[in-house]
């Protein structure tokens, strides 16, 4: 008799909830860069940039996050382990809508407050990143 094993592959992520997931660590890695960057040299350009980055990392975790309520919806185990990734991209975001308050103040008045922040957010958007890859972010079975 001949053994055969069975394999069972999970699904991944959707290509575009993938390519709002990978896009939401640079940019907010970005704006860490530009606030250690005006930290150093005062030049606002740099305050200025890392709002911009900041407000591109708000829109792709926002809609990564609804991605995320999606799959959660569509996964065939639906428990509390799954949502682990949605909150951190919850969290994520609106610690990023805080930030992002932060730096619409004065470019004098955001420091230190706003680079401390940033540095929070690159922080959970790299554990949702992580989670979101991981098994337990796409809801797959060991």
């Amino acid at each position: 008799m001949k053994a055969s094993s069975e394999h069972t592959y999970r699904r991944g992520l959707h290509p575009l909830h993938t390519v709002l997931l990978v896009g939401t660590l640079p940019l907010f890695v970005g704006a860490m860069l530009c606030d250690y960057a005006y930290s150093t040299s005062y030049h606002i350009q740099w305050a200025t940039f890392a709002s911009w980055l900041n407000v591109g990392g708000l829109v792709f975790t926002g809609l990564a996050f609804l991605c995320s309520i999606v799959g959660f919806f569509r996964a065939a185990d639906r428990n509390l382990a799954l949502m682990i990734y949605p909150a951190l991209l919850l969290l994520t975001w609106i610690l990023a809508l805080v930030n992002a308050l932060a730096h619409a103040r004065d470019a004098w008045a955001m420091m230190p407050a706003g680079f401390a922040l940033s540095i929070v957010v690159v922080l959970l958007a790299g554990t949702a990143t992580w989670v979101g890859f991981s098994r337990l972010g796409t809801g797959g079975k060991s």
